[in-house]
């Protein structure tokens, strides 16, 4: 069943493009009861999307980007702004007074030929360890087997810490980089037997049970 539900996926997604998976955004909660927004990243969140990442720590950048850098360099802020294709980027945000605040992000691409997924994530230093790690991560997953992917997996510094205990977590394995010592590699088998707690997920599975029957 898994093996068939895979093959789907692949055929489904492809017939469908991530593009007409993508529309509606993710409306979750987080452990102290607020309301948060999972969206894809759009050309209008280019200041907000650097002031978010200006009012990150040194440590939080440096991890995130794995140099020492103030902002997002500009071509990668551009690359980050228009997701498509296998490249994805997105946000996590918080609306306070009707204000909408990002406090969080990731970028994801997938690897067609692999059937592999990689990611790279922050969370806004005042968030961490209030379950917006957990939600993102648990987001992406769903979001990479929408693509067909059968793994998802990220490298990150051996001294990171918190991202280690967020993916040990989430049940990613871990292995050493002997093409990099500062990193440590940590990656997952995904499972799309298994709930996909995502719109675009959500959108799949109608199509995969229509294409199933």
């Amino acid at each position: 069943m898994v093996n068939t539900l895979r093959r789907t996926l692949h055929r489904v997604g492809a017939l469908l493009g991530p593009g007409d998976l993508s529309q509606q955004p993710d409306i979750v909660r987080l452990r102290d009861g607020r309301t948060m927004t999972l969206r894809f990243v759009e050309p209008e969140d280019a200041t907000a999307l650097q002031d978010y990442f200006h009012g990150l720590s040194v440590t939080s950048r440096y991890n995130r980007f794995l140099a020492a850098v103030g902002e997002l360099p500009p071509s990668e802020l551009e690359k980050t702004l228009h997701s498509g294709g296998n490249a994805f980027a997105i946000l996590a945000t918080l609306k306070t007074g009707g204000v909408e605040t990002i406090v969080g992000e990731a970028r994801y691409a997938l690897d067609v030929a692999a059937a592999r997924v990689e990611f790279g994530l922050s969370i806004d230093d005042r968030l961490q360890g209030q379950g917006v790690g957990t939600v993102l991560l648990s987001n992406l997953q769903c979001r990479a087997m929408t693509l067909g992917a059968t793994t998802i997996f990220g490298d990150t510094l051996r001294s990171n810490d918190a991202m280690q205990a967020l993916a040990r977590k989430a049940g990613f394995t871990f292995a050493t980089l002997p093409s990099d010592w500062r990193l440590v590699r940590f990656e997952k088998a995904l499972d799309p037997a298994l709930e996909m707690p995502c719109a675009d997920g959500r959108a799949l599975r109608r199509e995969i049970a229509v294409a199933l029957n």
